[in-house]
């Protein structure tokens, strides 16, 4: 029996907390594979400094790995090696995992990739276009890796490997994402006349779904949920933050000059999910994954500031 999980991007806050539970679980040898240097991490979970795409990465699938984690990818890619890295990455992990009869593969990608949009229906399902990077390029990528996945899935439906899809809402924790970093800021600016209801995920809640997607006989595409959802509002009045409201134009006029010139990380796409719904219906990975938000709306989004360090 194969007995190796191999967890990509493991210098993440996010993969090394995967690492991390994995190793408590004791399901078999921890390798992870993230060009970046990673500290903190239990003293058997094994880090392979190399790009997903070297020879080194390959060889790694050579010797019985029976899982892939895949957690390396840029969720937006502003640069053509952040791009390369997203669409050349996840496609030559698949063909490995193909070539060498890996049983497990897991990609976790993100419900950004159907876009917040005012004709969204309340909550989407699975099989709902996914429109996340139409007038926000840097989401293409994005969405070409979790379409490179779903179509693997399809692919090996009648092979000996599961494959599975995560999308979850947009994650809360210690993460340095831009939901996290916006939950952040003193007074965060939201446009005027909108309150959009959203959906989070505490970071741990995801972490519990990779682990439930390990299960034998488990495949498919699945949207991640958290608790609930919350008007915008609400979500900052939790948190005890005082808003700048800004007309939508003037908003992303200046978002777009402070990235253009470096000062900010977000970009004036992303001011639309100040705007409009992205919800989505996660019933099936209730049904099928055993799936349920273990933490509370509060804890979810009081997750931005209540954190251990890893």
């Amino acid at each position: 029996m194969s007995s190796r999980i191999v967890v990509t991007g493991i210098a993440s806050r996010l993969g090394r907390l995967v690492a991390r539970h994995l190793h408590r679980l004791g399901e078999g040898e921890v390798v992870g594979i993230d060009r970046r240097p990673v500290a903190h991490l239990p003293k058997d979970v094994v880090h392979l400094a190399a790009d997903i795409r070297s020879r080194k990465a390959r060889d790694v699938f050579r010797h019985d790995v029976k899982a892939l984690i895949h957690i390396a990818l840029y969720h937006q890619a502003r640069t053509a090696e952040q791009r390369s890295f997203n669409v050349m990455g996840t496609a030559r992990l698949l063909d490995y995992c193909e070539r060498y009869g890996v049983e497990k593969v897991i990609v976790l990608s993100s419900a950004e990739v159907y876009g917040p949009r005012p004709d969204n229906h309340q909550f989407l399902k699975e099989d709902a276009p996914l429109m996340g990077a139409v007038g926000f390029s840097a989401l293409q990528e994005l969405v070409t890796a979790d379409m490179q996945a779903t179509s693997y899935f399809w692919q090996a439906r009648h092979s000996q490997t599961d494959a599975v899809v995560l999308r979850p809402v947009h994650i809360l924790g210690g993460l340095h994402n831009p939901p996290s970093n916006f939950l952040r800021l003193r007074h965060p600016p939201v446009p005027i006349g909108f309150d959009p209801m959203i959906q989070v995920v505490h970071e741990l809640d995801v972490v519990q779904a990779v682990m439930r997607a390990l299960g034998e006989g488990v495949h498919g595409v699945f949207n991640i949920a958290g608790p609930g959802e919350l008007p915008l509002s609400v979500l900052l009045g939790e948190l005890g933050k005082r808003p700048i409201r800004v007309p939508y134009g003037a908003l992303k006029a200046g978002v777009s000059l402070l990235h253009k010139v470096g000062l900010s990380r977000f970009s004036s796409p992303e001011i639309e999910h100040l705007r409009f719904v992205g919800m989505v219906d996660s019933a099936r990975a209730a049904r099928v994954l055993g799936y349920r938000s273990r933490y509370n709306l509060r804890e979810t989004v009081r997750a931005v500031v209540d954190y251990d360090e890893l």
